[in-house]
């Protein structure tokens, strides 16, 4: 298991807690469609909240709740049951689209500054 050190160094960009209503698409799913939350967001993933635990590895599709956009990803942790049955499930984006949150991210800005400078 890879230790927090080793997580955190291969993190491609900082986190932000949000709550960003989802539906999730999981063709693997009894009930293909399901009403989520997001918890916290990255550039190329995030943290969802969902009624239901998708296999680790299999794709899924999140379509945002304000925006509507979608985008594909692959579930790479799932966690036990919460209470009232729901799953935190951590996510990566697939195709990254910058501004698929709708987010400007601290490091976005670090990285302009350093593209402008060279």
């Amino acid at each position: 298991m890879a230790t927090a050190r080793a997580m955190l160094e291969r993190r491609r960009s900082t986190r932000v807690k949000t709550r960003i209503p989802v539906k999730v698409f999981s063709p693997h799913s009894v009930n293909p469609i399901h009403a989520a939350e997001v918890l916290a967001i990255s550039r190329t993933g995030a943290l969802l909240r969902a009624p239901f635990a998708p296999e680790a590895g299999s794709r899924i599709e999140i379509r945002h709740g304000i925006s509507e956009e979608r985008r594909e990803f692959r579930v790479v942790q799932v966690f036990a049951a919460k209470a009232g049955g729901h799953f935190d499930i951590g996510v990566e984006m697939l195709y990254p689209g910058r501004n698929f949150w709708g987010v400007d991210f601290a490091d976005d800005e670090t990285a302009s500054l350093v593209a402008d400078s060279g």
